[in-house]
């Protein structure tokens, strides 16, 4: 199982961090170690002091593929559900500094939580799926998948001209405005529309 992320895919997200929107899709991965799931507490890692959530729409592969048509894409998406991204930023801006890799400031242990699943069918428009996500009960990132740069289908299909999809593999869709920093003792619960499918603690 692969976990492929996209960065800078909602436009508001990228002029947040100063970053340029990008021309195409902007992928990294990360470890099948990386994956946190069924409402498990968080650890919060001992190499960090600026930790911040990415809240992300998350797609389960759902048959294998190679070089996938964008028109033929969103047959691959199994089911849907919220997750979050994190991301060691002080990590992260020292690499980039010394024009380092920054999967260390990534991909590291639990840094993939994700949410329950919800079959694909019983979304109506992936391209119109509001999602949010509320920190100690205050709303902090929401989001509509209608503001992708790159929607689910062209990210399917350019990631299947690199690496082969597989069933299982998950992919991170990027995340919107509003990332910002957690701490020891944060409770974290994420939506989709209004179904409440992931809630954990930072401990």
């Amino acid at each position: 199982m692969k976990i492929f992320c996209i960065g800078r895919n909602y436009a508001e997200h990228a002029k947040e961090l100063n970053n340029e929107v990008p021309d195409a899709p902007v992928i990294f991965m990360k470890p099948q170690t990386a994956l946190l799931q069924n409402n498990k507490p968080f650890y919060f890692p001992d190499f960090t002091k600026d930790l911040h959530y990415e809240t992300e729409i998350v797609l389960k592969i759902g048959k294998n593929g190679k070089n996938v048509p964008e028109k033929f894409a969103g047959v691959y998406i199994d089911s849907v559900t919220v997750g979050i991204d994190f991301t060691a930023r002080d990590l992260q801006a020292k690499q980039k500094a010394k024009g380092l890799p920054w999967e260390i400031s990534k991909a590291f242990d639990h840094s993939a939580v994700i949410g329950k699943w919800m079959p694909v069918k019983e979304f109506k428009d992936l391209k119109n799926i509001h999602f949010c996500m509320y920190q100690n009960k205050v709303i902090k990132q929401n989001g509509n998948t209608k503001d992708l740069i790159f929607p689910f289908e062209k990210v399917i299909s350019y990631i299947s001209q690199f690496f082969t999809l597989q069933k299982g593999d998950l992919l991170f869709t990027g995340t919107p405005f509003g990332v910002g920093q957690v701490n020891i003792g944060d409770k974290i619960e994420a939506f989709i529309e209004n179904d409440s499918l992931l809630e954990f603690e930072i401990k």
